[in-house]
């Protein structure tokens, strides 16, 4: 399959095969990582990573991903960068273009990346932004696949907020692979309509089904994987964190909720997690709010059935597939 030159931004864009066929090429790539054999097929080459929003496992997954591969790298931070400050998108994408074989930028709107790939003459791959997290989605779903051994027919449950980059992506993914999603929470924090539409049609052809329900004992029910992710994302204020443990504490992923699911469902978070007050964010919340975890408590993110760390590794995998079809 020939995906060079192509743009990375939303999985809405490409096709369950193409999905499949990068999950496949990450699959053979973590063999060889872990065989040793190495695999710099593309050496000499360049690329430029743009973080208006700073990450560990997205930065390095890609610096990993392009070293293996051969590939040099140049890391922009939010202070390094002047996209959008003194140097519009269309000129940055245009500047960087000239110089790197690729592009990744991980920041604010779809609206930016979009850009950035409309004006570039090289493949652009979204790192995260406020609507889509593409590379996060295939790290899962290989995952999945390794767990399981399959995707189609996984009936796949994620707790709390769906509104943003991890609901919507998670449930096109699931739309387009044949994961059967349930995304569970109070309703305004379901995914906008629009979308959910235009993933019912996407359904259709793949089996999957979707569905949204406010009642976490009857959404997990025969779930397979149970996934959740922080109540407060970045970038939005610290005040909102009350409301959201007001009204998001009933979806916490515990023990409880995990029995109801059945001993075999897994856990699955897309980091990092709010499970202790072993980080300055969960300890002056927890404190403020009498809690010892947000959205799952630590005896399930540490208990056996808690994939998450398999999970990470395998941002590097899919990653490093990414680059190496589109470059």
């Amino acid at each position: 399959m020939n995906l060079k030159g192509r743009d990375f931004l939303k999985l809405i864009d490409y096709t369950p095969e193409e999905i499949g066929y990068l999950i496949d090429l990450a699959t053979d790539y973590k063999a060889k990582k872990k065989n040793g054999i190495r695999h710099d097929e593309h050496h000499g080459k360049n690329i430029a990573l743009i973080f208006e929003k700073t990450s560990t496992r997205t930065r390095c997954s890609f610096e990993v991903a392009a070293h293996d591969l051969g590939i040099m790298t140049t890391y922009l931070d939010p202070v390094a960068s002047q996209i959008g400050k003194k140097e519009s998108i269309a000129d940055t994408a245009r500047v960087l273009a000239g110089i790197y074989d690729g592009i990744e930028y991980r920041g604010f709107g779809q609206e930016i990346v979009e850009e950035l790939a409309h004006y570039s003459k090289v493949p652009v791959w979204n790192g995260l932004t406020n609507e889509f997290h593409p590379t996060q989605i295939l790290a899962d779903f290989l995952t999945i696949k390794e767990h399981f051994g399959h995707l189609e027919g996984i009936n796949f449950v994620y707790m709390g907020d769906a509104r943003y980059n991890m609901g919507n992506s998670l449930m096109v993914g699931c739309a387009k692979m044949g994961l059967n999603f349930t995304a569970c929470a109070p309703k305004k924090y379901f995914p906008d309509e629009k979308l959910i539409s235009n993933c019912r049609e996407i359904a259709k052809e793949s089996g999957a089904t979707l569905s949204f329900e406010t009642d976490p004992a009857t959404a997990v029910k025969n779930a397979d994987v149970i996934y959740t992710d922080v109540w407060v994302s970045m970038g939005e204020p610290v005040e909102v964190w009350e409301e959201r443990i007001n009204e998001l504490s009933p979806y916490q992923v515990n023990k409880e909720l995990m029995e109801i699911a059945g001993e075999n469902a897994v856990f699955m978070h897309c980091l990092p997690a709010y499970h202790d007050l072993k980080t300055g964010v969960g300890r002056e919340m927890g404190e403020k709010f009498g809690r010892d975890s947000m959205e799952v408590t630590d005896e399930v993110f540490e208990s056996d059935r808690s994939i998450v760390f398999k999970e990470a590794e395998n941002r590097m995998h899919t990653i490093k597939a990414v680059i190496a079809a589109t470059i």
